[in-house]
């Protein structure tokens, strides 16, 4: 008689299952994180591509877009969860074995996805992209994670308000430190205003559209979309919101140029300068920084509509035909020359109204990048500096006496703001220039808390737009 315990037959090996949706979003995060990527570029192919294979429905791109996007957004925050549930540092831990531990931390605390489900999913894709031993891996800290929900996590990470103001705002809120103090400097006032800042960061912003002056008319964009689905601009005449979502490149006018994707804020920039007053002639307008050609794209309708001309320039060859398609089909005369505005081809005095767009750090637009807040370092904003005085002080050279130039930038940040006018106008680094401010707040009727001027920064949580500056001065001499 054999006393030997019976072997049991072991389990049959089980491919992994591969999770459409989940490893769409892994491909979308891991091409933010290895080719510094931006996710609003990178999905939308993806999505397209996953469409045209067939068996991938709305609701699936819903949910990537979601899974993306929310661990992009709260990655500081659960960073620090994980790091809470390892025994190892962070900074250990490889970047794709992070990208499905963050994106499974959302699911389980950002999401209303069951626990359960949202384990064995991430487990899965773990098993699909990592294999089994960081799978295994991935489904121990996952575990852990499930012990408390987001409120819980964040009471055990973050220092207290009272203890680190700033680090408890960074934690909880999902900012860099350095951000944090940034946007907290450039708002003023107390606990309340900041909170409501970072917090509106991390909202999905709205698809708003515009529809350009004499092409297109908001009538057309609503009657397009449906009333169930529109909204009006809060701010802006040319300003219809997407209520659900959606693809506005399907919508005949944006395929034609007449209408386009653009932030209320952009829009309130472009025609504050338009109808600022200028002394005499009004015939030459500039865009000094064109690209991609959203706002040149509207400067060109207003200034048709006026017999105007529009010279939409840009550095960049690749933008600069960017800003050609933009503004193809523009009725009035424009132009697009590539040419950079710190070294100008054209002669001083030749315009009556510049926008000068400048390239900055992008901090007023984190809600549509969520990403940038983790690119940017605070010491980027040093090579921006001199690119920014360089632009605006060849600008007011370029516009007649009389004439106005908007200076621009999607950032509050100080460093890249009123100071750069300030050190322009004060003749810091270079010749001080004769010009003086011309108050942008009366030039965006209806908009309210414009601060106490003359320049304008707009704010997400006031103001539902990105976080735009406009100062407006007047050569005089």
């Amino acid at each position: 008689m054999n006393d030997q315990p019976r072997r049991r037959p072991a389990k049959p090996h089980r491919r992994p299952q591969k999770d459409p949706v989940r490893f769409l979003a892994f491909e979308a995060l891991r091409a933010v994180d290895e080719r510094d990527a931006y996710a609003n570029l990178v999905l939308p192919p993806l999505l397209k591509k996953a469409r045209a294979k067939g068996g991938f429905d709305g609701r699936d791109a819903a949910l990537a877009t979601e899974l993306v996007y929310g661990t992009l957004r709260r990655q500081g925050t659960y960073d620090a969860i994980v790091a809470a549930c390892i025994d190892r540092p962070l900074r250990e831990v490889d970047p794709p074995v992070l990208d499905v531990l963050n994106m499974g931390v959302h699911q389980l605390l950002g999401t209303r996805i069951p626990t359960h489900a949202a384990v064995s999913a991430s487990v899965e894709l773990a098993r699909v992209v990592l294999g089994e031993g960081r799978a295994k891996f991935v489904n121990a800290v996952l575990r852990k994670v499930t012990a408390h929900d987001l409120d819980g996590w964040v009471e055990k990470v973050a220092p207290s308000y009272e203890e680190d103001a700033e680090d408890h705002l960074s934690i909880v809120h999902s900012h860099p430190r350095w951000i944090v103090s940034a946007l907290w400097d450039a708002l003023g006032g107390g606990r309340a205003g900041i909170e409501d800042l970072l917090e509106a960061d991390n909202e999905r912003p709205e698809v708003t559209l515009v529809a350009r002056p004499g092409r297109s008319t908001t009538d057309e964009l609503v009657k397009a979309l449906g009333e169930d689905n529109s909204l009006p601009g809060r701010w802006s005449p040319y300003a219809v919101r997407m209520a659900e979502g959606g693809e506005p490149g399907a919508l005949t006018a944006v395929q034609e140029g007449r209408a386009g994707v653009q932030d209320e804020g952009s829009q309130l920039v472009a025609a504050a300068l338009a109808a600022a007053p200028v002394e005499g002639r009004d015939t030459r307008w500039l865009d000094g920084c064109a690209g991609p050609g959203g706002k040149a794209a509207l400067l060109a309708a207003l200034a048709a509509d006026r017999g105007a001309t529009l010279l939409a320039a840009e550095k960049q060859p690749h933008r600069a035909r960017l800003v050609e398609r933009a503004l193809a089909g523009n009725p009035g005369p424009y132009q697009v020359v590539t040419a950079d505005g710190t070294r100008p081809p054209w002669r001083p005095g030749t315009f009556d109204r510049i926008l000068m767009d400048v390239p900055c750090s992008g901090l007023g637009a984190l809600r549509r990048r969520p990403e940038a807040r983790w690119r940017r370092r605070a010491e980027d904003l040093e090579s921006f500096a001199p690119l920014q005085r360089g632009l605006l002080r060849e600008a007011l050279k370029a516009v007649r006496v009389g004439g106005v130039v908007g200076y621009a930038t999607c950032s509050p940040h100080l460093a890249e703001t009123r100071v750069v006018v300030e050190d322009v106008l004060k003749g810091r680094g270079g010749e001080p220039v004769e010009a003086e401010w011309v108050d942008a707040r009366p030039l965006m009727p209806g908009v309210p808390a414009l601060g106490d001027g003359p320049d304008v920064q707009l704010w997400p949580h006031l103001h539902g737009t990105d976080a735009m500056y406009l100062a407006l001065l007047r050569r005089t001499g």
